[in-house]
This record gives C-alpha cells, sequence and structure tokens, in this order.
C-alpha cells in the first residue's frame, strides 16, 4: 500500500479526510451528511474504499457497519498540510506565509489576537536560543 500525500487527493477525497479528521472517527453515513453538495452513499463507501487502498484510513467493525479512522495523527496531518502549503505558495517560507496572513486579515485581527501573535513569536525567539 503506497500512501500518497494529501496534496494528491481528489477535492471530493479531501472533503472526505477532513470530515473524518474533525469527527475523529465516522461511518460511511455520517460521512455523507458532513459533505457539501453530497455524492450517492454507494460512491462515499467507495471513495472510503479508495482511501483505505491509499493508506489515509483504516476501519474497524461495529457490529454490521464500518467505522473509519485515520491512519496518520491530526497533528502529524496538520504538518504535512502546512508544509505542503508552504513549498506550494510560499517557497517554503514561513514569514512569507505569516507576513501573507497578517496582510489578509489585518483589520480582523483583534488586540487580543494580536497580543497572543506576539507570545507566540516570543516563544519561537526564547526557544530557539
Amino acid at each position: 500500500m503506497k500512501r500518497k500525500g494529501f496534496d494528491q487527493l481528489s477535492r471530493r477525497e479531501r472533503q472526505i479526510m477532513e470530515a473524518i479528521y474533525r469527527a475523529g472517527q465516522a461511518t460511511a453515513t455520517e460521512v455523507l451528511e458532513s459533505l457539501p453538495d453530497p455524492p450517492s452513499y454507494s460512491t462515499v463507501r467507495a471513495l472510503l474504499r479508495i482511501l483505505e487502498t491509499k493508506g489515509h484510513l483504516r476501519h474497524v467493525a461495529d457490529g454490521t457497519r464500518y467505522v473509519f479512522l485515520p491512519v496518520v495523527a491530526p497533528d502529524r496531518a496538520r504538518r504535512s498540510a502546512i508544509q505542503s502549503l508552504l513549498d506550494t505558495f510560499f517557497e517554503g517560507s514561513r514569514e512569507k506565509a505569516v507576513a501573507a496572513l497578517l496582510d489578509a486579515s489585518r483589520s480582523e485581527l483583534s488586540e487580543s489576537e494580536l497580543d497572543r501573535i506576539s507570545r507566540l513569536i516570543e516563544n519561537a525567539r526564547e526557544e530557539g536560543r
């Protein structure tokens, strides 16, 4: 089973993975109910099997139904997704990504959010010393 990166998933496969990560685990019915513009139940089942084959999901039996769980822990998946985002849009630069985030939300950030961001930066400086 070769595991592909999340950036190589189809739009619908990403939506399914996002739904399962949000819930922690989910049945096909629960996934179907959480999807925007949902496809048929059989399509969701087929996509869940594909994601299992690709190595992104595993399932456990719960009576007559399967409960699907992500193979990769959420924090590891998050780091991988962020790294892919950095590489794709910001030439791998964290500085460019943070600058873009701050520029895009400049008027929407509250004083308390700016204070928290400042503390995170200060903590990163201290840990780097």
